[in-house]
């Protein structure tokens, strides 16, 4: 658990660096730089399998748009975007199976949340029973 708080910490310093998202390890597989397990992509996002997942069932859905935290989201321009990140986190959860027993969504935000990469993401997590409270 330590391990991750220092390398939240360390993301977080390495973002202050680059405003606006900068250039991260998603931005290189959106841009098809890096390969991913690719689940699903549009215009607005890409849904791909986690490379360290955490449950049986681990993906994320990251939006091209280079926004770093769901806290510098701005309300009118940034609405319809994080909308459609939700719903293709459910058709995702559909086309891998999560539905019939349920399934969580994690945004972490900054470093007392636990972000690691300083791009907005979504966590889809399941395929067994998550434990309660996470953190």
């Amino acid at each position: 658990m330590a391990d991750k708080i220092a390398k939240a910490h360390e993301a977080s310093a390495a973002a202050a660096l680059h405003p606006g998202g900068g250039d991260t390890i998603f931005g290189k597989i959106i841009r098809k730089e890096i390969p991913a397990k690719i689940l699903y992509e549009d215009e607005q996002c890409v849904a791909f399998h986690d490379a360290a997942p955490q449950a049986p069932t681990h993906f994320l859905v990251v939006p091209r748009k280079p926004l770093a935290r769901l806290s510098e989201a701005q309300d009118e321009s940034d609405a319809a975007l994080l909308g459609h990140m939700m719903l293709v986190a459910k058709r995702c959860a559909e086309k891998t199976g999560l539905v019939k027993k349920g399934y969580r969504l994690v945004v972490n935000d900054g470093p007392h949340g636990g972000q690691s990469v300083y791009h907005l993401h979504i966590h889809v997590l399941g395929g067994r029973q998550l434990a309660w409270p996470p953190g």
